[in-house]
């Protein structure tokens, strides 16, 4: 899928930025939490993995609320001129209705708008949300020490092991997160923004939402008790409640992202998601760390896994700027796939050289050839062969088939005969070559 361009909606005298994208039956509105940018959503495969998910199903509208993102900033909203935003968006558009979709703190304006405007909301979903404010901080104390933090780490990611503890190892993910604080807001404005939300109480609205509703919570979610997705759905007549365990307050994060996305999918269609299995021509990375076992035993377990983040760190890198689809982390290497051999074996050797840095040798394979698409993982052959190939490597080589190399004509890349191999599992030997540049 091609990002999105970022359009801006005219609110008054405000501009607000938003994005379109999918082309399912309905329209969905997504309500972002207290801070967002648009952009910076596609910049995390975690993230843009989840939005592709709706677009399967919805044409999906999402924005940057006035204040923070790709939007206007300047002074604090209000809740009417919020809703008026949403309108705006809606309009620029071109949709007349919509379910809304609010995450955490915005999920106390899709509920508003829900409420006070009916005619354009056809259902209403809310994760992770609250109706008073005192949910998200139950005593001044705790909101002092998240003013605190503000004040004095904004922008360093230190945060998001309380948004998204099941990612506390994932040092590209949390490097996302310091990038996403600071393009969304600046520290005076997060304050702002923070004071402003203190003052939220929708309770005595909540009666009048009368679109069918869903209110989705985890159970130990570590920023919003569950007692206030609970509070939701007594106030908000016939609402539905789906409680799912685990502590990860965003949505995009967590074991039970699909299960949760099903959920909503199913709520907004009326029918349970089909399982996914599309079948594709994709080109194929194996990566593995040479000698890992050794070298773990060698370091021992502290400073292994020091390493071993760093390489991780390194690899989810190359495969953002080469545009690769990380499918998985292997422990000490990861499958991933690419639409175009050529962008897998640049980044393939670009992977090996920065590893390098590190004192350690990675090993790469490569195969283009047709794969079944499920969800966050990939099977077929060309998974298998892929594979294989890696495990014929040696220590800073990117091994690829001639599939690859008759592909890649002209993309600046030069390939040294391996030979003949007779690799597990095939029934014939297939012709290997060491990519290099």
């Amino acid at each position: 899928m091609d990002l999105p361009a970022t359009q801006y909606a005219k609110s008054g005298d405000v501009y607000v930025a938003y994005q379109i994208f999918g082309s399912g039956p309905i329209d969905l509105v997504l309500v972002p939490g207290w801070i967002s940018h648009l952009d910076l959503w596609w910049d995390s495969p975690v993230t843009a993995r989840w939005l592709k998910r709706f677009g399967r199903f919805a044409r999906v509208i999402m924005f940057d609320k006035r204040g923070t993102g790709l939007s206007d900033r300047g002074g604090l909203p209000d809740m009417d001129q919020r809703m008026d935003d949403i309108r705006a968006v809606m309009d620029a558009a071109g949709s007349k209705r919509a379910a809304v979709l609010g995450i955490s703190e915005g999920g106390s304006l899709a509920a508003l708008f829900a409420a006070s405007h009916p005619g354009r909301c056809q259902s209403l979903v809310l994760h992770g949300a609250f109706a008073k404010f005192t949910s998200w901080f139950p005593t001044q104390d705790d909101l002092d020490a998240f003013s605190d933090y503000i004040r004095e780490k904004w922008g360093s990611g230190d945060n998001m092991v309380t948004f998204s503890p099941s990612r506390k190892e994932d040092q590209a993910y949390r490097m996302w997160w310091a990038r996403r604080e600071r393009a969304a807001a600046s520290p005076s404005t997060a304050l702002a923004l923070i004071k402003m939300n203190s003052e939220i109480d929708i309770s005595g609205i909540l009666s009048a939402v009368r679109v069918p509703t869903l209110v989705i919570h985890r159970t130990d979610d570590a920023v919003v008790d569950i007692n206030g997705g609970r509070q939701l759905v007594e106030l908000i007549p016939h609402a539905q409640f789906f409680e799912s365990p685990g502590s990860d307050h965003v949505p995009w994060t967590g074991d039970d992202v699909d299960t949760i996305t099903d959920k909503i999918e199913e709520f907004l269609t009326g029918s349970k998601p089909a399982v996914s299995i599309d079948r594709v021509l994709a080109t194929v990375l194996f990566t593995d760390i040479v000698a890992s076992t050794e070298k773990a035993e060698s370091l021992g377990d502290r400073r292994w896994k020091v390493l071993l983040s760093a390489h991780d760190d390194i690899v989810r890198r190359e495969l953002i700027r080469f545009r690769g689809n990380e499918v998985k982390s292997l422990g000490d290497g990861f499958l991933a796939t690419f639409d175009g051999p050529a962008r897998a074996a640049h980044c393939a050797l670009s992977i090996i050289e920065a590893i390098r840095s590190l004192g350690i040798e990675i090993s790469a394979g490569i195969h283009t050839g047709e794969v079944e698409l499920q969800e966050s993982d990939v099977r077929g052959i060309a998974v298998h062969v892929a594979a294989r190939i890696v495990g014929q490597a040696a220590a800073g080589e990117c091994l690829v088939s001639r599939t690859v190399k008759d592909l890649v004509a002209g993309a600046e890349l030069r390939f040294s005969e391996r030979g003949k191999q007779q690799l597990k599992g095939l029934a014939e030997p297939m012709e290997l070559f060491a990519a290099g540049l």
